[in-house]
Parts: C-alpha cells; sequence; structure tokens
C-alpha cells in the first residue's frame, strides 16, 4: 500500500483497498470489503465493515463504527448489501452506520460535504443528499431520506419512512413521525411546522421574493386549515411560480406519510 499511514496498531484487511493519502489510526480495524477514498482519515479505534465504500477526504473520527450489519431482524449476514459514502463528509465519535437490506433496495447512500455529529446514527436503506447535518446523538430509523442541506437537531429521532426536504430545520429533541415539508422549520413531540427556514434559505443565497412566495404558501399549506389536496390546490392557483415554490408542492403531493401539521 503506497502512500499511505498506517499505525502499527492498527488492523487492516489485506483485501481492502487503500487509495493514495489514506491515514489509519490506533487500534481501527478496515475489514476486507472496504474501499477508502483518496486522503480518508480514519481516527484511532474505529470499525470500518461490511461492503462499504467512503468517498475521498471523508474524516472518521474516535469509535466509528461504519458499515456494521443493519439492526434489522430480517437481515442475514450472507445477505449482499451496501453503504456508499461520497466525499468531503465529516463523520465524528461513535457515530454508527449501517448497509442496506435487501426488502430496502441494498444499499444505504450518503451524499458528500455533510455532518455527523457525535453519537448519531444512520439506519438501513436511509438515502442522505448532501451538506446536511445531523446534530449530537440524533438518530435516523430505516428507510428514513433527507434531501439537501437539512439540518437535524441533536438528539431527535426520525421514524421510518419519513422524509426531511431540502433546507428543513428540525430542533433539538424532536420526534419526527411525519414529512418535513422543504424549507421548514419543524419543532416539536411531535413535531410541528414553526415557520418558513428564513436564515437557511437566505444563506442559500434564495431570493426575497422566493421567500416571501414561500411563506405564502406555507400560511395555505399550515395555518388555513385546508385538507392536503385543497391547500396545494389553493397554493398552485394563487402562488406565483418559482423553483423552490414548484418543489415544495411537488413535496407535498408525494408525501406518503402525511406532512406533519
Amino acid at each position: 500500500m503506497e502512500n499511505v499511514n498506517i499505525h502499527k496498531t492498527a488492523v487492516i484487511h489485506p483485501g481492502a483497498k487503500l487509495s493514495p493519502g489514506v491515514s489509519i489510526g490506533p487500534y481501527s480495524i478496515v475489514e476486507g470489503n472496504v474501499t477508502l477514498g483518496d486522503n480518508v482519515r480514519v481516527g484511532s479505534h474505529c470499525v470500518l465493515t461490511g461492503q462499504t465504500t467512503i468517498g475521498r477526504n471523508c474524516k472518521i473520527y474516535t469509535g466509528a463504527v461504519i458499515g456494521s450489519a443493519p439492526q434489522d431482524r430480517k437481515h442475514s449476514a450472507d445477505d449482499n448489501v451496501f453503504l456508499n459514502i461520497g466525499e468531503n463528509n465529516v463523520i465524528r465519535e461513535y457515530v454508527t452506520m449501517n448497509p442496506g437490506t435487501l426488502d430496502g433496495g441494498g444499499k444505504t447512500i450518503i451524499g458528500s460535504g455533510n455532518l455527523f455529529m457525535a453519537y448519531s446514527h444512520v439506519a438501513h436503506d436511509c438515502v442522505i443528499g448532501n451538506n446536511c447535518v445531523m446534530a449530537n446523538a440524533a438518530t435516523l430509523a430505516g428507510h428514513v431520506t433527507l434531501e439537501d442541506n437539512a439540518v437535524l437537531g441533536g438528539f431527535s429521532a426520525v421514524h421510518q419512512f419519513t422524509r426531511l426536504g431540502r433546507l428543513s430545520i428540525v430542533g433539538g429533541c424532536s420526534k419526527v413521525v411525519q414529512d418535513v415539508p422543504p424549507f421548514a422549520m419543524v419543532d416539536g413531540h411531535p413535531v410541528k411546522v414553526i415557520r418558513t427556514n428564513v436564515v437557511g434559505l437566505k444563506r442559500s443565497q434564495i431570493s426575497e421574493k422566493s421567500i416571501k412566495l414561500l411563506n405564502k404558501s406555507f400560511k395555505i399549506l399550515f395555518r388555513q386549515g385546508l385538507t392536503k389536496t385543497h391547500a396545494i390546490e389553493k397554493v398552485i392557483a394563487e402562488v406565483e411560480a418559482s423553483p423552490e415554490v414548484e418543489h415544495l408542492v411537488f413535496f407535498c403531493k408525494t408525501s406518503e406519510r402525511g406532512l406533519c401539521s
């Protein structure tokens, strides 16, 4: 293995694929079906296992367990399942991530530029976009989707098959049992829509006009007591179209678990 830095106490299976610039700290274990991209940094006492691929420039801190078997009673050790992690992710202390299950398509997929704070958990068959944040001890059950730039507060728990929309933010210690709309700020037990995520929208350079259109859409969807179908129809009829409004409408139309109130 050329141009890699492996501590003498680390245990690396000869079948593991390590790209140039990889660094592995003391007492960490890398098993045979793991692939590490360029410049991946692995701290001490980490376990990288399963059919796991980790993209370049990811940083993995002490005690993380990445790729261990899904916590699903139907899973068999012989199942051909995967965990695919993109580039430039920061995976902090004691984070756990599981691969997919056969029933869920066989893959857990994580994009790029995400921050997983200490003790957070990504369960089987989750799909996480880019530039998301999971704060300390936030937990995703199986089959959860996080769209780009979603933020999940510390100690929050997300029910299986739930979606968190783009640029949404969930307050700490929240219970998420239904879909969180894009661009929303939600909080509670279970969560309720508070307002649009104005700070996140501005940081993402969404125009003031689009923010005003989203505010109008949110009032119709969540403040007028309409059914979901009627509220969506009213948004389409009364709110000027913009990429953000169109994404919000599409998300709401395709919600299977229902939207948080």
